[in-house]
């Protein structure tokens, strides 16, 4: 109310005011009158089920638009609801608007409501009006809609099926396929089948199952494509009537009262041609089935679509080199047409040619062959306005006339053995111009213009030159072949004759390919000769198939399949190529090649021997006729249980093996050759093996040779360890020791009493002659008879004391010194020693002998060293028998005083005769020690003697002893 504080104040105007609240409430009310819609009456509902289209119509509204609302009635589900514009009828005010369902009409009840709407407008919704299904309970039998439908491909389709009244509902089925199903009211269930394929041409079955099985409702739908026919046109064959035609274009895939229809210019023809009697120069193709319609349209000049029709009646006039052709017209009006015709001409090959001319009826055929069959077909066009070729006439046969055969192609081959063949190429049918009647061939030695002719059959195609020799030889000869028929004799050919060195020529493999064998070589530019390809089987007998092929001057690779000779798998092939063939053939190049390579080989002649202890295997070269492929070489095996151990893989040109140091057992050995294929079948041979001389002649020395080392090395370590050995093993013997110059010359020591050295006789009990005894006996006194020598005795010498064993010692005793003239005799049977003493002296006492000029006749008596039982003296080493009779009496001997220190010290002491006797008087003195003549070691008492026997090594240990004691310093 701010505004009205603004406003002076002064009295209002109360008249005004209501009257302007008057008119704005009038204007209100007149407009409110003006919006009010009317409420569509006299609805009515048209239905089309074929294309499932409901037409609604009403009357009354003077809206625009309208709402639209269709319910299922039973279930009262809104099917559609939208606002849409309507047509009114501007005669009679009637409004129309159609409604298109994706249901079958027939499924269920629909209900349909409308209302007029101005914007937010809307007048109140009509009465409802319900379209009746073919559900109601009236309809009580199983019923299935569309039936019979017919949609385009990739079309959606719904079905629905109306259950009997007392059946339940089982499944709903698409051909095969089981679909998901909608209920649309109690008996109605609905499916929609989703990008329709082709169906068959029956179409596709849509079944409705109850659970009574016995009971099936179903329908069919065909499923197709709209007609579109093409290339739509019309010509004319006697230049007055018209012939339509055109293509079907696509299979609609509909048939029967389905099926498309077509016409031209309102005229029905069932197929795709058709005859106008006159021509029009215009004409429509209308082409109409279920799913549509489809039109095309043709125009064109008369004279500008002539197509002759085949020409008719075909006739021949024939020669051996070319031929007439002829045949005619069925339309009188060609006569002045201008034409142009293709003739097709057969035999080995295809000939097309053209001939051209105004009613043309015949053509002329050169360069034809003898003796040939033909096949020839004819068709026209129009000449001046050529629109297409008419139709072929029917194949029309003719045969030529025969005549002289060609000459056939000559070559000359020659076996390993020599044998020289004349070949030719067997005449075909298009080179023999006729029935064969056989070959005349002609040998010509230049040189003696000699001839020889032979006549052979038509089926022969070499002639073996073995049996004229004499004319080829070594001599130039030309041989020429004739063919001949029953028109005549062929031109010669010929070739010269003589020798190919087939050794020189470069030798290479050739491998087969889909093309066949290629071969390859260089030109020379400098030659202007042909060549020749031969080729045969590598192991070819006398009557082998050879073949070749000529080529041009130039060449550089040919092919070469199979021809005459049939290529194997598994079979050589030789190639040769010949330069100038015809008139002096050279070999300039070789291949050998297998089209298919086998692993199968002729088996190995195995042969095995045992040389000493090595095994050595051989065999034969596998044969050429043997081999399935180019050998690569050999491998050796030997079986280990059921394993096979390769051994080595040997080369081509290798065909021995030698498996060396086997030790003694039975061995399984396998050689086999191979190929590029793989290998061949097995050849084996089995050898057992004996004890070979050199492997036991090898263990003998290598055992001999082990026992020569270690005795090597135990003497070298003997050696090495002598002193340690002898020490250990063989101790040093002590030697005496003595004071002064004691190296004289050995030989006898001569015991010379000095002349103050007396030996005072104390006591002289009687002899013992149990004990031993030292006898003091002139040099010169032989004992028993027999003297030491006849030599002269010097009597100043001093006595010798002769020492008399009384046990004979059966060894022979070797004097050290054999020379010494003094030595004692000494022998088996008198087994005596004579033992001097020299220079030994005491302090004390010494001994007393007699003079010179008492002799022995004053009885001295031998001097002994052993006083009554005591035995203090000298004591032989072993026990004596008592001595001869021959000796004197024993006198007593002087027990000699104590020897004082000063005199001869043995180094160990004489041992006594008893160990009482030298408990009495043990610290009596030895006088000294006795040697012996033959040795300088001193004489062992008589214990040690025996021990010493006992324990002498034996001979076999000697050389070692030698050995030690060579170590001594």
């Amino acid at each position: 109310m701010p505004l009205l504080l603004n406003i002076p104040t002064s009295k209002p105007n109360c008249g005004s005011v209501w009257v302007a609240f008057v008119l704005f409430g009038l204007s209100a009310l007149n407009t409110q009158a003006k919006i009010v819609l009317t409420v569509p009456q006299q609805v009515r509902l048209s239905a089309n089920f074929s294309t499932q289209q409901l037409t609604i119509s009403w009357f009354g509204g003077e809206a625009t638009t309208f709402d639209f609302n269709i319910l299922r009635t039973e279930f009262n589900e809104t099917v559609f609801y939208n606002t849409a514009p309507a047509v009114v009828n501007q005669d009679g005010g009637w409004y129309q608007w159609n409604w298109t369902s994706v249901e079958p009409l027939e499924c269920t009840s629909l209900s349909v409501k409308i209302r007029s709407r101005d914007g937010i407008t809307k007048s109140e919704w009509s009465e409802p009006q319900i379209l009746e299904g073919r559900d109601l309970p009236s309809n009580r039998g199983h019923q299935m809609y569309p039936q019979d439908r017919v949609v385009p491909v990739g079309a959606n389709t719904t079905f629905c099926c109306i259950v009997e009244e007392g059946q339940e509902f089982r499944d709903l089925l698409y051909g095969s396929t089981k679909m998901n199903v909608k209920r649309l009211s109690r008996r109605s269930y609905a499916t929609t089948a989703v990008n329709q394929n082709l169906s068959g041409t029956t179409g596709t079955n849509v079944f409705c199952r109850f659970k009574d099985l016995n009971k099936l409702a179903g329908s069919v739908v065909f499923v197709g494509y709209p007609p579109r026919p093409t290339n739509f046109e019309c010509i004319t064959h006697d230049l007055t009537s018209a012939v339509c035609y055109w293509d079907r274009g696509r299979d609609t895939n509909l048939y029967g009262r389905r099926k498309t229809i077509y016409s031209i210019n309102k005229r029905d023809f069932p197929v795709g041609k058709c005859v106008l009697p006159q021509w029009d120069g215009n004409w429509t193709l209308v082409a109409v089935n279920s799913l549509g319609q489809y039109s095309l349209t043709y125009s064109a000049e008369l004279l500008h679509r002539v197509v002759p029709v085949a020409p008719d009646k075909l006739a021949d006039t024939t020669h051996a080199w070319n031929a007439t052709v002829q045949w005619q017209w069925p339309y009188n009006s060609y006569s002045t047409l201008a034409l142009v015709c293709q003739v097709r001409l057969v035999s080995r090959n295809i000939l097309l040619r053209n001939v051209s001319g105004v009613g043309l009826r015949s053509v002329f055929l050169p360069h034809l062959h003898p003796n040939t069959k033909y096949s020839v077909r004819v068709r026209c066009g129009s000449q001046n306005h050529f629109f297409k070729w008419g139709n072929w006439s029917k194949e029309f046969y003719f045969t030529t006339r025969s005549y002289a055969p060609e000459a056939p192609d000559v070559w000359t081959w020659m076996n390993r053995d020599n044998t020289v063949r004349v070949m030719w190429k067997p005449l075909t049918h298009w080179q023999s111009h006729g029935v064969l009647t056989g070959y005349e061939v002609t040998l010509w030695n230049l040189e003696e213009n000699e001839k020889q002719t032979s006549n052979l059959s038509p089926k022969d195609n070499s002639l073996n030159l073995t049996h004229w020799a004499s004319i080829t030889g070594d001599k130039k000869a030309i041989a020429t072949v004739k063919a001949t028929n029953a028109n005549g004799m062929s031109q010669p050919s010929s070739i010269m004759l003589g020798v190919i060195d087939d050794k020189s020529a470069p030798l290479a493999q050739t491998s087969y390919t889909s093309s066949g064998f290629t071969l390859s070589w260089q030109h020379n530019d400098n030659r202007t000769c042909s060549y020749l390809v031969e080729w045969c089987e590598a192991v070819c007998t006398p009557d082998c198939a050879v073949d070749w092929i000529r080529l041009d001057a130039g060449s550089t690779h040919v092919s070469i399949k199979d021809s005459i000779v049939k290529f194997q798998p598994g079979v050589r092939y030789n190639f040769s190529l010949y330069e100038c063939p015809s008139t002096s053939p050279v070999l300039i190049r070789r291949w050998q090649g297998y089209i298919q390579e086998l692993p199968q080989f002729t088996s190995v002649n195995l042969e095995i021997n045992q040389q000493d202890c090595d095994v050595v295997l051989s065999w034969e070269e596998i044969p050429l006729a043997g081999r399935r492929g180019f050998l690569l070489g050999y491998k050796v095996y030997v079986k280990n249980n059921s394993n096979f151990t390769l051994l080595a893989d040997l080369s081509p040109e290798i065909r021995t093996y030698t498996v060396k140091d086997l030790p003694t057992s039975t061995y399984e050995f396998i050689v086999r050759a191979y190929a590029s294929a793989g290998e061949d079948t097995v050849s084996t041979a089995t050898i057992r093996l004996k004890q070979c001389a050199d492997g036991l002649i090898l263990e003998i020395l290598a055992a001999l040779g082990i026992v020569t080392l270690l005795l090597t090395i135990v003497s070298c370590f003997c050696y090495k360890k002598r002193r340690w050995v002898k020490k250990a093993f063989y101790p040093d013997i002590p030697e005496p020791k003595l004071p002064g110059d004691w190296s004289r010359t050995q030989g006898p020591l001569d015991v010379k009493p000095f002349p103050h050295s007396m030996v005072h006789i104390i006591e002289k009990p009687e002899r013992d002659f149990s004990k031993d005894t030292l006898v003091i006996i002139p040099e010169e006194e032989d004992y028993d008879g027999e003297g030491i020598g006849d030599e002269p005795v010097d009597t100043d010498e001093p006595q010798l004391l002769r020492y008399y064993n009384q046990v004979v010692d059966e060894r022979p005793i070797r004097p050290r010194f054999p020379d010494s003239s003094v030595s004692s005799s000494s022998s088996i049977d008198s087994a005596n020693t004579d033992v001097t003493y020299t220079g030994i002296q005491t302090s004390h006492s010494s001994l007393v002998f007699p003079s010179e000029s008492q002799g022995f006749s004053e009885g001295f008596q031998p001097l002994s060293l052993s006083s009554g039982d005591r035995g203090e003296g000298y004591h032989p080493q072993m026990h004596s028998v008592a001595l001869g009779g021959n000796l004197a009496s024993p006198e007593p001997i002087v027990q000699p005083h104590h020897v004082g220190s000063g005199g001869y010290k043995p180094q160990n002491s004489w041992l006594l005769d008893s160990p009482s006797e030298g408990a009495e008087n043990s610290p009596a003195p030895s006088l000294g020690s006795p040697t012996s003549v033959a040795s300088t070691q001193f004489l062992l008492p008589d214990g040690e003697r025996h021990e010493e026997k006992r324990q002498q090594p034996s001979a076999a240990a000697s050389w070692f002893t030698n050995l030690l004691s060579s170590a001594k310093p």
